[in-house]
This record gives C-alpha cells, structure tokens and sequence, in this order.
C-alpha cells in the first residue's frame, strides 16, 4: 500500500533567515520521515542557478524526500497565490495528499489544506511591519481562513487569536514546537565562544532587532542593570540576529555603557555553544507565538527572563522569570536575579531542564501526523 503525499511548503528554507519557522518546519518534517506514514515532498519557489544558501535549503529536507520547484520566483509565486488565486499546485500533488501551508502562505488548490499559524502580532499592531508587509501579511490571513480546513498552532496564545480573528473554534488544533539535544557538547562550547572573541560571562539575545522584539525596553533595562552594579562588574551583551529593517531600531544598544558583541546568524553548533555559555537568555519580546529560543536556552541548562504576557510564558511553563515588558524596572531585577548564584539561578536551571525534556520535536511530529490524517 502507497502512503498519502504530504506536499509541504518549504520556501522560507531559502529565506536569508529561515528563522524560527524554518527550523520547526525543517525538525517537523525531520521527525515526520523518521515516523513512516507518508510520502514528502517539498514544494519551492524557482531559484536561478547558482543560488546562495541553496544546498543548505536542501539539507533541511529529510533523507528520501522529494523536492520540487515551481515555474515563478518567490515575489511572484506569493502574489500569484494571494493576491489572483491562481497557478493551482495540484499538479505537485497526488490523489492521497495532503498539503501543509507550513508558514501560513496557502497555494489554490483542490486538496484538503493544514495551515501552520506561527503568530498573528500582524493583524494587531500593522505599525510593527514594513510597508510591504502591511499589504502583504494579512493577506497571508484572508487566503489561509478560506482555504485551509485546519489551523495548527504552536500555543493556546496563538489558538486564541486565530478564533478571535474569525477562525472557527473546531477548526483550531494546538501543537506545540519541541527541542532536541544540544548541537554542542558543553565541554566544547567554551573553546568555541572563546575563538569568537566573547568574554566568559555574557547576556544572550537571540533574534532580531525588530520592534516586537522590544529592543527599546531590552535596551533601557540593560541601562538600569548596568547602572546598578559595579563597574567592575558589567556583563556584556551577545546578540545572534540581524538589525531591523525599520529605521529607529538602527542605534539600539549602541548607547550601553557595557561592551555589545554582535554576530550575524551562526550554524546550529555555533548557537549550541553559546546557549551553554550564556549567564543568562534575555528574551523580553512584546508578542511571540511561540519563542523557541527561550527553550533552546532551558535545554541548555541556561536560566531565561522572558515576557509574562507572550506565549513564551506559556513555554516555559514557569521555569523562567517571565515579568512585564513593558516595565524595565522589573526587566533589570529579573535579570539581576538570574545573574546573582543562588536558589533562584539554581532554581531556573533545574526547573529549565526538566521543562525542555517535555516538550519534543517527536511529539510535535505525532500531533501533525494526527492532524494530516485527520483531513484524509
């Protein structure tokens, strides 16, 4: 007997920065094909010869795939598909398939449709997006509610917004993102930071310099960290992520007093090391659907201070000092506290651990193949 296709989107794989939605789609698949019970096979836009980064696009697909191209480039196969409704994809399909819109942007087809929905910060605060963005993702909202049969989400945060924005309740399954093992061996990792040309203490922030991010906030309360502690006792900053396309994030952090190591997006082993590293994740974001570094932090044994009213509290599942971010006065004791050795940094470790070996990209795995199979 022939499995059923699974047909998943797998263009943000060629994205400059694949992001957080580029490694749960690239584990999910992963873990699918180690499952058994379906064919896979990738679906990308037309990509000119020789293309950067695309023999690393194709290592994100797992062993025995397939991958297939469409006719148009990128710009122009979104806007085919969001903006005319045109250019159907069954053609890439069989019979028996199901096709997994695995970022939320949603192709014309005939066939029952899983749509992935990572966030939907943009449908509230517009301000947050470029302009191209502003026309761009709420469109990726409107196609996806009238063809996609299921939503899958990575949080009841998420779950929640998607009914308030017009979803229907039965329509909604939540399945949260996973953690694997570290890339590095935390023996190892110190030597690694080290050929970086970073100190042996360090504040990590994991992503990039946007707006939803809360770099301003993050900013004022390293300030106020900064001016509490002596002086010859400051932690560096280490951001890993890109600067911001909008224009007033452009100087953030650049007026700490304290020394800010910034590094372009690294190889997982390169993360791996300096999660292990870290004193502590600084992860402040205003809204996230998920928030996956906070744990790949507690997978590292690295205490975390997030936001209490993200889905990152969710995530962490208590095992982090989640505060306001809006309140910087609450940022800098929460950091200040995770720094500081005793109960509470011993108390976060502990509790990190144990709350990353819940949540697996194995279980993730199952409750997509559940989902799939509930739409054949």
């Amino acid at each position: 007997m022939v499995n059923p296709q699974l047909l998943a989107v797998v263009e943000q794989f060629w994205h400059r920065l694949p992001g957080g939605t580029g490694v749960a789609t690239e584990q999910t698949l992963g873990h699918l094909a180690d499952l058994g019970g379906f064919e896979i096979t990738g679906l990308a836009a037309r990509h000119s010869a020789p293309h950067d980064g695309a023999d690393a696009a194709r290592q994100r697909m797992p062993v025995g795939s397939t991958l297939r191209f469409h006719r148009l480039p990128r710009p122009l196969m979104y806007e085919s598909w969001l903006r005319f409704g045109w250019s159907s994809v069954d053609r890439f399909r069989r019979d028996a398939s199901v096709l997994w819109a695995s970022s939320m942007i949603v192709p014309p087809t005939a066939g029952p449709v899983v749509a992935t929905v990572h966030d939907l910060d943009f449908l509230d605060h517009t301000e947050r997006l470029s302009r191209r963005g502003q026309g761009f993702f709420p469109r990726t909202w409107t196609t996806a509610r009238a063809r996609a049969q299921i939503f899958v989400c990575p949080s009841k945060v998420v779950a929640a917004d998607c009914v308030r924005h017009g979803a229907q309740p039965d329509r909604v399954v939540v399945v949260p993102w996973g953690v694997g093992p570290p890339r590095c061996r935390a023996g190892e990792a110190a030597e690694v930071v080290a050929g970086l040309g970073l100190p042996e203490r360090y504040i990590l922030w994991v992503g990039p310099i946007e707006p939803r991010k809360n770099p301003l906030g993050a900013e004022a309360a390293l300030d106020r960290l900064g001016a509490n502690r002596p002086a010859g006792d400051q932690i560096d900053l280490v951001i890993v992520g890109a600067r911001s396309g909008h224009d007033e994030m452009a100087g953030v952090f650049d007026r700490l007093t304290r020394r800010v190591h910034r590094l372009s997006p690294v190889d997982d082993r390169t993360l791996s090391a300096l999660y292990h590293q870290a004193s502590v994740l600084f992860y402040p974001s205003l809204a996230e659907g998920f928030g996956l570094p906070v744990l790949e932090a507690m997978a590292h044994g690295t205490p975390v201070v997030t936001s209490s009213t993200t889905a990152t509290a969710e995530v962490a599942g208590g095992a982090a000092l989640a505060v306001d971010p809006s309140d910087t006065a609450q940022l800098a004791e929460a950091l200040e506290a995770a720094l500081r050795d005793g109960e509470t940094r011993r108390r976060l470790i502990e509790n990190g651990h144990a709350r990353a070996a819940q949540l697996s990209w194995d279980t993730t795995a199952k409750g997509y193949a559940d989902v799939f199979r509930s739409v054949l």
